[in-house]
């Protein structure tokens, strides 16, 4: 977990460590100050005190806010190129549970362990390649010793819908991507020869440029799109469906990200209505027509799937990880879980705890061109 307070190292070290958690902190700072304003029209002066209150309380509590929730991802774009590639290790800054407008191809070059997507939760495996929608919350967790560090886990390409859409006007011959790419609001799992040949075909398109990186680029839309149906698998349930008006995908961003700040904490319609500028009863149809969702239910479904994120990776006693995702009754955290998962979280526990993990691959010495070189050999080999 990154901290707010450096301790121990040498000077230069913690001052680092200072400064990072004091951008950190900015953007915090700027992202709550955001929600105040749009709540600049509440009426009451106690309502306006309650705001400032919620501000100061999420500030003193950043350290865990900070590695616990997921939180809003601003990918830059590259004026070089029409998506973002990157690759990078894990544990990273970036390898955490969060969202953002941008779809996303996500491949794991190496090693095991757990990831969430949505309200989905499961184990994966080196040579796994995803499509993760917008505004979709996903993190991957690997299995690793202490201060072990998987290099070059994850390549990651990032595209905005702005753009695809603007190919699509011009380019006819590639609307047979919009089926995918409106399935992905539930993240997709590409599967068997779709999975190796996206792989491989990723992974070029981080050394190419110019008119070969762009056909790379629609090469890997066309093997996506083609896939069929044995060779993919949806994840989330359809709990955030595709937002085509724009004014409802704002206020579904915005309520999301309301909630993701302030999981563990008190999370209020009336709250999430003042910042939208509605009234409840006006917010409440309004968001569950956006979203196909209540708001009670979608707060539901991220606590419980932060819960698993929890029972899974961490020895928090069962009680602690309810207090965690915002349930003050441990009757109702474990009624809840019953009913949407169909055990208990103490079974879940040693259910995946009990399942098998292959045994970890991840070396400090491995470099981001020998992974490459593993996982083209890896997904060659699932599909022998």
């Amino acid at each position: 977990m990154r901290g707010i307070h450096a301790s121990g190292g040498s000077t230069g070290n913690s001052y680092e460590t200072m400064w990072r958690s004091q951008r950190e902190l900015a953007r915090l700072r700027a992202t709550f100050d955001t929600i105040l304003r749009s709540g600049a029209d509440v009426h009451t002066w106690s309502e306006r005190t309650r705001l400032l209150t919620w501000r100061s309380r999420m500030l003193t509590n950043a350290e865990y806010f900070l590695g616990r929730p997921a939180v809003r991802e601003v990918v830059p774009r590259d004026p070089r190129s029409s998506v973002r590639w990157h690759q990078h290790d894990y544990p990273s800054p970036i390898a955490r549970w969060n969202f953002h407008p941008e779809y996303e191809v996500h491949l794991i070059t190496q090693g095991t362990g757990r990831y969430i997507v949505g309200d989905h939760i499961d184990s994966f495996t080196a040579g796994e390649l995803f499509l993760i929608g917008p505004e979709l919350p996903h993190d991957w967790i690997s299995d690793l010793e202490p201060g072990e560090i998987v290099v070059g886990r994850d390549i990651v390409m990032q595209f905005h819908d702005d753009w695809i859409s603007a190919c699509a006007q011009l380019l006819p011959e590639i609307t047979d991507l919009s089926t995918t790419l409106a399935n992905s609001t539930r993240g997709i799992q590409f599967l068997g020869e779709t999975a190796a040949v996206g792989a491989e075909q990723l992974i070029a398109i981080g050394s190419s440029s110019g008119s070969e990186r762009l056909s790379l680029i629609f090469a890997l839309f066309a093997t996506l799109a083609g896939a069929p149906e044995h060779e993919r698998r949806h994840l989330a349930n359809e709990w955030i469906p595709t937002l085509h008006d724009p004014a409802s995908a704002d206020v579904v961003s915005q309520t999301l990200e309301y909630v993701f700040s302030n999981l563990a904490g008190d999370v209020r319609l009336s709250t999430a209505a003042r910042m939208i500028g509605m009234s409840e009863s006006a917010f409440s149809r309004y968001f569950h027509r956006a979203s196909g969702h209540t708001f009670s239910d979608m707060v539901r479904r991220l606590r419980l799937a932060h819960a698993c994120k929890l029972l899974d990776g961490t020895t928090d006693a069962i009680a602690s990880i309810a207090q965690t995702v915002g349930y003050r009754n441990l009757s109702n955290f474990n009624r809840q879980f019953l009913a949407e998962l169909g055990c208990t979280p103490l079974q879940y526990r040693r259910r995946v705890r009990e399942s098998p993990r292959q045994g970890g691959t991840a070396q400090k010495e491995t470099s981001p061109a020998r992974a490459d070189a593993d996982v083209r050999r890896t997904v060659r080999g699932k599909v022998r």
